[in-house]
């Protein structure tokens, strides 16, 4: 009966198929743009000295720049389709050996190491959809730190006029790959569909103001150290983005 309950256990934790399977290899020419961040996430993860556990790795937008930076990198992230295609990445780049890529939820990450840095690029925070998800989440990362480890993960807001501008239209934000937003400002959710010549799929987000992370923030744990409005390290001064850095209170 032990091991029968082990197996369930096991079986209710393993990620079910995630929507970015379907897209894996398409994100790469779909984010081709995002370079803004890049730069941000390495400097702090060479600061740090690492490991880092990166929550979303995907396929190593920011893993791979910080694993050739000579940063050892725990990647989550729960569609393996992205983690084959990251690994695929730092094979050709020969830093597979910096990279523990670990499929899993950004929740409940299966990681047991301690580290300096937790990292969650790219809004992916946006997937949990409730407040109850948000603080596991976020107490989850906070398990993962040394003492007075730091936490930084970015997120969005939208602006008004951002929704008007892309609200039920199909965009072309590479050549040949096309995105449609469905807004939804009630609920605050984000229906976003993509489609390319190497695969389509819908992902869903939801959005909450910066008052409500940084309350989350403190629930979990964390001392809120800086505030950013952009990967400049701008002052948050009410824009569509921001960017957290946060310290585990012990």
């Amino acid at each position: 009966m032990g091991a029968e309950r082990a197996g369930d256990e096991n079986l209710r934790r393993r990620p079910s198929t995630s929507p970015y399977d379907r897209i894996a290899e398409l994100y790469d020419p779909w984010s081709r743009s995002v370079v803004e961040d890049v730069d941000f996430y390495v400097d702090l993860a060479v600061e740090s000295g690492g490991p880092v556990v990166e929550l979303g790795v995907g396929t190593g937008r920011i893993a791979i720049p910080t694993a050739r930076a000579g940063i050892r990198v725990i990647g989550i992230d729960s569609s393996q389709g992205m983690l084959d295609v990251c690994r695929r990445r730092a094979a050709e780049d020969r830093i597979l050996n910096r990279l523990d890529l670990r499929r899993g939820d950004i929740a409940a990450p299966p990681v047991h190491e301690r580290v300096p840095l937790v990292t969650c690029p790219f809004r992916a925070y946006l997937h949990l959809d409730t407040d109850t998800n948000r603080l596991r989440a976020l107490g989850a990362a906070r398990e993962l730190l040394a003492p007075s480890g730091r936490f930084v993960f970015d997120v969005f807001h939208p602006a008004p006029d951002d929704v008007a501008a892309t609200h039920g239209r199909w965009i072309e934000r590479e050549p040949e790959i096309f995105e449609r937003a469905e807004w939804n400002e009630a609920d605050r959710t984000l229906t976003l569909a993509v489609r390319g010549p190497d695969g389509a799929g819908t992902l869903r987000l939801a959005w909450i103001s910066a008052g409500e992370w940084h309350d989350l923030l403190v629930r979990a744990g964390f001392e809120v150290e800086a505030l950013y409005g952009w990967f400049d390290r701008r002052p948050y001064a009410g824009g569509e983005d921001s960017i957290w850095v946060a310290r585990r209170l012990d």
